[in-house]
């Protein structure tokens, strides 16, 4: 892979503003196979991912809120805050999602007590700096599969429900506005290159094992996915979305250069385009807005 030029947006350029948004109400008529089509796997994993923001963004809060103090730059600061703040709202509306496809026969809630107790006790044996490799590193995952989302037409058709598509669309948006924040959080207090690496690495097989083994443990509890023939056409549908394109997993592991910075993926016209689209004086999501800081 060629080396990519420096990055284009720099720390005190990037805004991170807290949106106070609710999808709870629009979620009541969610589906049980939400996905494009009604399709299993895709519906699957949207649920499994869904199932482990919630714990997931608190941990990060609290890897980067332990940091707080040691932060000097007052932009950095003023994007820690933002940083805060976006992902607790992103684990509230998770946790309504999650709510209501636990109603849908989805093990949603089993997979929030999972992820819950696996973190607290990654928490109690290591250290926060360590913890903070983690958070750099997963927020490297979503602002990957992020700007996928935001970028590639038919990976935003596979959500299928447009309220399902809502949310996670406003989820990469503030993904994309924060990518950077728990990784420049990360080397501001002096975190080693060498556990940022090995961090990624490890944490690239957990996740797709994991996300694995949920999105199985769930079709196994879906009497639809013994129906002859339908999974296997859902497998071959999945084998062909944008999700498995070569290209993706190329720039998750993009983070193990020596050199690298999650700036350098410049997505400043994206995020913008998206903030306008979904915020702007016709956007599709300001009816769902209580209030919003800049």
């Amino acid at each position: 892979m060629s080396q990519p030029s420096a990055p284009a947006t720099s720390a005190t350029e990037r805004k991170v503003p807290t949106r106070r948004i609710s999808f709870e109400e629009s979620l009541h008529d969610v589906p049980r196979h939400f996905a494009a089509d009604g399709d299993l796997i895709l519906s699957h994993l949207a649920a499994a991912l869904s199932s482990v923001f919630p714990d997931g963004e608190d941990f990060f809060v609290r890897s980067v809120r332990h940091y707080r103090d040691r932060i000097t730059d007052p932009e950095l600061k003023q994007q820690v805050a933002g940083f805060i703040g976006q992902e607790a709202v992103h684990g509230r509306e998770h946790r309504a999602l999650n709510a209501r496809l636990a109603q849908l026969g989805y093990p949603t809630l089993f997979f929030e007590r999972l992820t819950r107790r696996g973190l607290a006790l990654r928490e109690r044996v290591a250290p926060p700096i360590a913890n903070l490799a983690a958070t750099a590193a997963l927020e490297h995952f979503t602002a990957t599969f992020a700007q996928l989302l935001l970028s590639n037409d038919d990976a935003r058709e596979l959500f299928g429900h447009d309220e399902v598509r809502n949310l996670f669309l406003w989820h990469a948006l503030e993904e994309s506005e924060h990518k950077a924040v728990a990784f420049d959080v990360y080397k501001a207090v002096g975190g080693s290159e060498r556990m940022r690496v090995w961090t990624m690495k490890a944490l690239t097989y957990g996740f797709i094992l994991g996300t694995a083994f949920e999105v199985v443990v769930s079709l196994a509890r879906d009497g639809a996915a013994f129906r002859p023939g339908r999974l296997r056409a859902s497998w071959r549908r999945f084998r062909r979305s944008p999700i498995m394109q070569a290209h993706l997993w190329h720039q998750l592991r993009d983070y193990n250069r020596p050199d690298f910075h999650p700036d350098d993926n410049d997505t400043t016209e994206l995020v913008a385009r998206w903030r306008g689209e979904l915020f702007g004086a016709d956007g599709t999501l300001t009816d769902k807005l209580a209030t919003a800081a800049a």
